[in-house]
């Protein structure tokens, strides 16, 4: 029996640790200054992220677009557990179903209207039509998506992650535009390889 306790006890244990390291890792300095600038003065600079200048009086993109501000952009952010990012929707387009698997994405909209929504493990959906001003969270890990309906007007939002590397995982490119087997694919799906060839093709890079 003292063995069996011993046992669970490791387990616990393990079991914590590896909770622990979900998200973003605690640091033991103030910032971390990657090795390549280690012999250059940092001063208030390495602090600013200037890419979202790009969004002032832009004119909406053609394609739905992302302008990110994780630590691969802003390196200042490595280590503090934050990251931003601003979602530029044309009329009538979407961002794909996909997933953050490191953070909870908390989404602010400043202009047009958005259907939001996400599935929880259950496979229940929670839908959402937000207005200016709104904020909605799609928690940590779950496949959500945003739509912008109008036909007519852009729409931007603003998402911010607890993670200086939040994460992307697009279901359509995940499982389409990867080499999983066709025949996996159409039977998980239950349809025939040609509509998996088919959307296969349409996610293909274009020439």
């Amino acid at each position: 029996m003292a063995m069996f306790k011993a046992y669970l006890v490791v387990i616990f244990s393990i079991a914590v640790a590896h909770t622990a390291i979900a998200g973003d890792p605690d640091i033991l300095t103030d910032f971390i200054v990657p090795p390549n600038l280690t012999n250059i003065n940092i001063d208030g600079n390495f602090f600013t992220f200037t890419g979202m200048r790009a969004l002032v009086d832009a004119s909406p993109p053609l394609a739905f677009k992302v302008l990110k501000a994780s630590m691969v952009e802003f390196p200042a952010l490595n280590g503090q557990s934050v990251s931003y990012a601003a979602l530029q929707f044309p009329p009538a387009s979407t961002n794909p179903p996909h997933t953050h698997p490191r953070s909870a994405e908390l989404l602010f909209l400043t202009n047009g209207s958005l259907q939001v929504g996400f599935v929880d493990t259950t496979n229940k959906l929670f839908i959402q039509t937000l207005q200016v001003g709104d904020l909605f969270v799609f928690p940590k890990g779950l496949v959500h998506f945003q739509y912008n309906v109008d036909p007519q007007n852009a729409a931007l939002a603003i998402s911010a992650f607890g993670s200086a590397n939040a994460g992307t995982v697009s279901l359509p490119n995940t499982l389409f535009a990867t080499n999983i087997d066709d025949n996996v694919l159409a039977i998980s799906f239950k349809t025939d390889v040609s509509t998996i060839r088919a959307l296969k093709a349409g996610l293909a890079p274009k020439p």
